[in-house]
């Protein structure tokens, strides 16, 4: 099966910005419609393999970078900034936006599936709270579960930008929101993935290799908080086939902990939950060891 790669802009929520889109098309019949999300301080760039994988299943996939990441920033400057306020909501409702955009070019009929990875993770579960029709599966990859240092974190990050600026990068917040991933490993990326190419690529990816500034921050810890609150755990659909699916090893998701909190109060709401850690696994699943596997069970968990 031949797979076509076309490169398009969607325009952003926020109404100022175009997000640079990637669709995968395979060349028979569409089973469905794959959507993904990244995470932060990266692009779809890196999803290239998963997303053609995914179409030689037979899924129409695409995916564009969030606002403040790869080419959807207008320039180097943006790099690592979402927006003057409500940044958060905007990423959202850009997974809502974009989706009808494709739906109703590609018809209606395929289901549409969507996925998130880490921040992405987030983005997803709060467009799911926002719309709860969107999705006729979810796959909630690389997240994490509530965490006591949010609130304060919230409150030290609005400090600081009152007196630097909203665009200003703090390597005091950077270091007290990641500083603690990387124990008992050898380098500063080390928990994203074991393969060391992986980690050299992502060092050598000017998209990668950025601060978020004080305001991303903000969004990216109220995101975290949003989607851990009670009543977002009320607010999913029961009927919604929900796939976690996290390294054993992440510390994103408290090796595996803060992933299980995550499914056991899902599944006090819906008995359509699904949940499998990786061992031995970090943080990105689809660039380590596991990907294959990761792969199969992303395709049996939608067929």
């Amino acid at each position: 099966m031949s797979v076509t790669m076309q490169e398009r802009r969607i325009p952003s929520t926020d109404g100022i910005h175009e997000l640079y889109t990637r669709v995968y098309t395979p060349d028979t019949e569409i089973i469905g419609i794959f959507h993904v999300v990244h995470g932060m301080t990266e692009h779809i760039g890196r999803y290239d393999g998963f997303l053609n994988a995914m179409a030689q299943k037979g899924y129409l996939t695409f995916a564009f970078d969030n606002l403040g990441h790869g080419n959807t920033a207008k320039d180097d400057n943006e790099l690592g900034f979402i927006a003057h306020e409500n940044g958060y909501k905007y990423m959202a409702e850009d997974v809502y936006a974009a989706a009808q955009i494709i739906k109703k070019e590609y018809g209606e009929e395929p289901p549409y599936y969507l996925m998130g990875h880490s921040m992405g993770s987030f983005i997803v579960r709060y467009a799911v709270q926002l719309h709860p029709e969107l999705p006729d599966k979810l796959i909630i990859m690389g997240t994490g579960g509530p965490n006591p240092a949010t609130t304060p974190g919230i409150a030290m990050i609005n400090i600081i930008k009152a007196f630097k600026g909203e665009k200003a990068k703090s390597p005091f917040i950077q270091n007290m929101a990641f500083g603690a991933y990387n124990k008992g490993l050898e380098g500063p990326g080390d928990w994203l993935s074991k393969d060391p190419e992986v980690r050299r690529k992502y060092d050598a990816d000017k998209f990668c290799n950025y601060f978020f500034s004080l305001s991303a921050y903000k969004d990216l810890l109220t995101l975290n908080k949003i989607v851990n609150l009670p009543v977002w755990f009320k607010s999913m659909p029961k009927e919604l086939p929900i796939l976690l699916v996290s390294g054993a090893d992440d510390p994103v998701g408290d090796h595996g902990k803060g992933v299980k909190v995550v499914y056991d109060k899902l599944k006090a709401q819906s008995a359509n939950v699904q949940l499998k850690l990786y061992r031995n696994c970090r943080h990105e699943i689809l660039n380590d060891d596991s990907r294959e596997e990761v792969i199969a069970d992303i395709g049996k968990f939608l067929s």
